[in-house]
């Protein structure tokens, strides 16, 4: 794991290392009900850069679950996301809409920054 702080207002744990055991973790602790979707998509990652001789696959893959985790270790952040994504499903209006789709683009930009920052060492 990281060495970030984490506060009692803020992320429910450290950044996790992109290993797939921390990830894994991170998951299984913050939504184990996505445990079956990194497993399948883990398995699909693996086969397609064996198909591809790329390791490409595996990377996206824990870049991805990395993101996942940025944005989920923080409840203001996720619930912030979460309810972006309900907008998208449920309104019709297109300003709510456009809205939501530019609070969860922000969301994801600065998870990414997170993890780019992990990957930077």
């Amino acid at each position: 794991m990281s060495s970030q702080p984490v506060h009692s207002d803020g992320p429910l744990m450290p950044m996790p290392d992109l290993t797939l055991p921390a990830l894994r973790s991170a998951v299984a602790a913050l939504s184990p009900g996505k445990l079956p979707e990194l497993v399948e998509e883990m398995q699909q990652a693996f086969d397609r850069a064996g198909q591809d001789g790329s390791t490409a696959p595996i990377r996206m893959f824990y870049r991805r679950w990395a993101i996942f985790v940025a944005i989920e270790r923080d409840p203001a952040r996720a619930a912030r996301f979460h309810a972006a994504e309900q907008v998208l499903e449920s309104s019709e209006a297109g300003t709510e809409r456009q809205a939501a789709v530019r609070l969860i683009g922000s969301i994801v930009r600065t998870a990414q920054c997170e993890v780019e920052a992990l990957e930077a060492g």
